[in-house]
């Protein structure tokens, strides 16, 4: 931190609960290792106050901010430009201020997709089972379809975003070769049946982290199979209550979502920087602060 001078960009991240993130430290090792004048900074910053916070993007100039739940839809009016990426999604996990218009961006799929691809697993040819089709779930399901997914069913509550899941099952069906449906989470029987059918089981919802963090969406350990790729976007705690218990039934492709917001970050990284993300690095800091 003894690069911050009177020149330094401030870079935010804004959501809650956001304390616990490690994207301060990635991004800031990633910053001194380059020597780019940049410091990233966690802000708690609940949807009630979302709009104050993107007006201080402008006012204070910083160069952008990272978003998450649950703010990744709710900022959209108050952003001037949507690309491509967070059009289809309609959500948003970066903004980059381009003096004074900001744009919003979705890393979130690539991340995903990414990350399982360097842990050895492809989406393409596979079928999936994602539940939450929030500001993770969306442009999940959206980039796996584009990169292959043959099939994908996607779980969601019967609540106010149903509607908005739907819209993303009607995309994914029209736009590419992917085969969507939507399922109520309620139906129980339906997910059951589903995760013996999958290749992948992604959760996308903030099920498992604080203050959620003792309970999981699937409870049954015999409702997974040994050869399934099971995978939390949480990523604190390291371990979620849904890991242990695919664990415990043997599963042995179990992640969390650590790989996933490391990957999200580069494109991130890149957005604002134009700029290579060191992510062997960031990776090692990672795991140091881990220890800590």
């Amino acid at each position: 931190m003894t690069r911050i001078d009177g020149h330094t960009y401030l870079i935010g991240l804004m959501a809650y609960p956001i304390r616990h993130s490690m994207s301060p430290t990635m991004h800031n090792t990633a910053f001194e290792a380059l020597n780019l004048n940049f410091v990233y900074l966690a802000f708690d910053v609940p949807e009630e106050k979302l709009k104050d916070g993107v007006a201080a993007i402008r006012t204070l100039e910083m160069r952008g901010s990272n978003v998450s739940m649950p703010n990744k839809q709710a900022i959209i009016p108050y952003l001037d430009k949507l690309d491509i990426s967070a059009e289809l999604n309609q959500a948003v996990n970066t903004v980059v201020n381009d003096h004074g218009i900001l744009t919003g961006y979705t890393t979130d799929g690539v991340g995903f997709v990414t990350d399982l691809k360097k842990k050895g697993h492809e989406v393409a040819g596979k079928k999936m089972v994602l539940i939450g089709a929030g500001g993770a779930g969306t442009p999940i399901a959206t980039q796996s379809a584009l990169d292959g997914l043959s099939e994908i069913r996607i779980f969601n509550r019967h609540d106010g975003r149903f509607g908005h899941a739907q819209e993303t099952v009607d995309i994914i069906n029209q736009k590419t070769n992917c085969q969507a449906s939507l399922t109520d989470l309620a139906d129980q029987g339906a997910l059951q049946e589903a995760l013996a059918w999958a290749d992948i089981f992604c959760d996308a919802t903030g099920v498992g982290m604080k203050p959620l963090e003792d309970q999981s969406l699937v409870t049954d350990p015999t409702w997974f199979k040994k050869d399934l790729v099971v995978y939390d976007t949480v990523y604190a705690p390291r371990e979620t209550k849904l890991m242990t218990i695919a664990k415990n039934a043997g599963v042995a492709h179990v992640y969390n979502g650590l790989g996933m917001m490391i990957e999200q970050g580069a494109a991130a990284f890149r957005l604002w920087t134009g700029q290579n993300m060191p992510i062997d690095l960031v990776q090692t800091a990672i795991e140091q602060k881990d220890q800590q």
